[in-house]
C-alpha cells in the first residue's frame, strides 16, 4: 500500500477561525468556488513553511513549559478553548478500552490538540498520542516534544510498524488535502476501530462540495492556499458500508462562515466506528 507520504505535501496548518475572528477583515477568510485544485493553486500565494514551523514551535514550547496556557495556529490565549465533543469523544473511545488511548493524529502540527487536551487525558491508564505530519515538523517535534506518550512520523505506515493505534484523529486537516475521497479511500483500508473528524467544513445548503482560496490574516502569517468545504452526504457516504455514524457535532468555532458573500458553511465534527459482523446485522 502507498505509504501516503506524498500527501502530507499537501497539508497545512489548523483553519485558524478563532484568530480570524480576532483580526477580522474583509480581506481575509475564504473566497472562490473553483473547479480543480490547480485553478485555486494559480490564485494563491501558498505559505513559508519554515515561518509557520518556526512561530508554532516558539508558542508551543511556552505551554510546554507552563510559561502560557493554551496555543492554537501559532497564537497564544490566557485560557484553553476545548473542543469539548472532541474530548469527550476520546474518552469514550478510551472507556471502550480498558482506559487506554492510542490516536494518530494526522496533520497534527507539534501537537497543539494533545496539549490542550492533556490535562484530562493525563489520568487515563495509558496513552499514546502519534502525530504524522510534515517532514520539518516530525523532525521538529523529535528534537523538541516527543517523550514516550507523543511522537512524531513522516508517514502512517511507520506509525503502525513501531506502535498499535486503534483510532484516526482529522482535526482541521483532511479539508486541505487535494484529493481528500480518493485519500479517505485508501484510509479505509487500515481499518482503523475508530475515526474521529474535528474542525471540518461542511456546506449549509449546497449539494456539493466548493473549493475555495483561504487567506490568512498577515497579522497570523502570511499565506493563501486552497481549502475545500464537504457536502456532508457525500462525505458521510464515504464511510457508509464499513463504519457506523457514533455522533456528529458541532464545533464551538465557526457555525457562521461565510464564503465570498454567496455561500455558508460551519464547522462539525463525526465519530466513527468500524463496523463489525455482529454489530452489521
Amino acid at each position: 500500500m502507498d505509504n501516503l507520504k506524498s500527501i502530507l505535501k499537501c497539508l497545512t496548518p489548523p483553519i485558524l477561525w478563532s484568530s480570524l475572528q480576532k483580526l477580522h477583515n474583509s480581506k481575509y477568510g475564504w473566497f472562490g468556488d473553483y473547479n480543480s485544485w490547480t485553478d485555486a493553486n494559480k490564485c494563491a500565494v501558498g505559505y513559508d513553511n519554515d515561518i509557520i514551523l518556526q512561530k508554532v514551535k516558539s508558542s508551543l514550547l511556552k505551554v510546554k513549559n507552563n510559561e502560557a496556557i493554551y496555543e492554537r495556529d501559532s497564537v497564544l490565549y490566557d485560557k484553553i478553548e476545548y473542543s469539548w465533543p472532541l474530548l469527550a469523544s476520546l474518552l469514550w473511545i478510551a472507556g471502550q478500552n480498558n482506559n487506554n488511548l492510542n490516536i494518530i493524529d494526522f496533520g497534527g502540527s507539534l501537537g497543539s490538540t494533545y496539549f490542550q487536551n492533556k490535562k484530562f487525558l493525563s489520568s487515563l491508564n495509558d496513552l499514546k498520542w502519534n502525530i504524522v505530519e510534515q517532514a520539518n515538523f516530525v523532525e521538529c517535534g523529535k528534537s523538541y516534544f516527543e517523550d514516550n506518550t507523543i511522537k512524531y512520523y513522516f508517514n502512517i505506515d511507520t506509525c503502525l510498524e513501531e506502535n498499535n493505534p486503534n483510532t484516526l484523529l482529522f482535526s482541521s486537516s483532511i479539508q486541505y488535502i487535494e484529493k481528500p475521497y480518493d485519500f479517505l479511500t485508501k484510509i479505509l483500508e487500515y481499518q482503523f476501530e475508530y475515526i474521529i473528524f474535528d474542525l471540518t467544513g461542511i456546506v449549509i445548503g449546497e449539494d456539493r462540495d466548493i473549493l475555495t482560496i483561504q487567506k490568512i490574516h498577515p497579522g497570523i502569517y502570511k499565506a493563501s492556499y486552497p481549502c475545500w468545504f464537504f457536502d456532508k452526504k457525500k462525505l458521510l457516504n464515504t464511510f457508509a458500508n464499513k463504519y457506523t455514524l457514533i455522533e456528529e457535532f458541532n464545533n464551538q468555532l465557526g457555525q457562521n462562515i461565510e464564503i465570498d458573500n454567496r455561500f455558508h458553511a460551519k464547522y462539525q465534527g463525526f465519530i466513527f466506528k468500524k463496523r463489525t459482523e455482529e454489530n452489521a446485522k
